[in-house]
């Protein structure tokens, strides 16, 4: 059993991510904490790092091992990228200020758009 519930581990890690996000940072990057649940982090690399082919690289070997470091060593951070296995779910706890935020724009970097634009053409000739 983890020994935080998932708002306190909210707030760990939310006051964790300045130091853990410099390295992110300096790629263009950048880190959205989205929630907590059943001890699991969700966040969404942002910028440059969004959708680049080493945001799963950078979730783990960065994001989760420096946040072990500074929480719990097996903590689990989950980088929601659009795919199916990297879903937020659907209950998940993150306070009811930041649940109310306006949506923020596609973050999407501008890599990500040009491959796509390139394949959607690939696929009409």
């Amino acid at each position: 059993m983890f020994p935080f519930s998932d708002e306190e581990l909210y707030y760990a890690v939310k006051n964790a991510l300045p130091q853990v996000s410099t390295y992110v940072a300096s790629h263009g990057g950048g880190i959205s904490l989205l929630g907590v649940s059943n001890a699991v982090v969700y966040i969404q690399l942002d910028g440059t790092c969004s959708g680049c082919t080493m945001s799963r690289m950078t979730t783990n070997m960065v994001v989760r091992k420096e946040l072990r470091k500074l929480i719990h060593p097996e903590l689990f951070v989950i980088n929601v990228d659009g795919t199916a296995e990297n879903e937020l779910p659907s209950e998940y706890f993150a306070p009811e200020e930041e649940l109310n935020e306006e949506p923020k724009e596609d973050k999407r970097s501008f890599m990500i758009k040009i491959k796509t634009m390139f394949a959607k053409a690939e696929k009409n000739v």
